[in-house]
């Protein structure tokens, strides 16, 4: 198989997924459609799905058909974090990442969040705080905030690098303290005010101080 014809196929059927407006977990058209629409033999159909899914965009389901994944191209560990002995230093080398960007991300977000946004972060934050009362793991809901936030700034960059480098909240979701517990529902508000109120600058302080306060006690640790 021709490979230049195969990656020109697959480029041909991403511009077609996105003005389809596929959207993430649904089915494609079968190969003999999809040959139709592309203008191509259906052996370079295939070869096309295939390079897709290495990229994880596509799945192929034997006997079902080919879907468009549920984060089309991203993979679960793009950055090799799991490869990296020192899982200690990474999480603290995660968090000084966190602390250059995600304090710009607040402020971005204060800019140009929509009332959907905070409608959205508002509901996060409750659940977050919910899940803190009844002694639940909030990681889940805590990265979830964070990822919102970086939605919320309307950079296409930011929203899919946050969930990469939040892996580093996990670390923080046991052994925590009820002072500790306070201080991550006070922090969350204290950001999403700011944010309801267009407030970068606010956004910004407080996110900061929410991160060193999470960097300071895992060093205690």
């Amino acid at each position: 198989m021709n490979k230049t014809l195969a990656e020109r196929a697959a480029q041909e059927l991403l511009i077609y997924i996105r003005e389809e407006g596929l959207v993430e977990g649904e089915k494609l058209p079968n190969e003999y459609e999809l040959s139709e629409k592309l203008g191509v033999g259906r052996n370079t159909v295939r070869e096309a799905v295939r390079v897709l899914a290495s990229r994880n965009i596509l799945r192929i389901k034997q006997g079902a058909g080919t879907f468009l994944t549920d984060k089309p191209g991203m993979v679960e560990d793009p950055l090799g974090f799991s490869f990296m002995e020192d899982q200690r230093k990474l999480v603290t080398d995660l968090m000084q990442v966190r602390l250059i960007v995600e304090p710009a991300i607040a402020a971005l977000a204060a800019q140009n969040a929509t009332e959907k946004d905070i409608q959205q972060l508002t509901l996060l934050c409750e659940e977050v705080e919910r899940m803190i009362e009844e002694g639940k793991d909030f990681s889940e809901k805590d990265r979830a905030f964070h990822a919102k936030l970086a939605d919320c700034t309307k950079n296409l960059v930011m929203k899919n690098l946050i969930p990469v480098i939040c892996q580093g909240v996990e670390a923080f979701s046991s052994n925590v303290s009820e002072q500790e517990y306070r201080q991550t529902v006070e922090t969350h508000r204290n950001i999403l005010m700011a944010v309801k109120n267009g407030k970068a600058v606010d956004a910004e302080q407080a996110m900061s101080y929410h991160l060193l306060y999470n960097i300071q006690r895992y060093k205690k640790e």
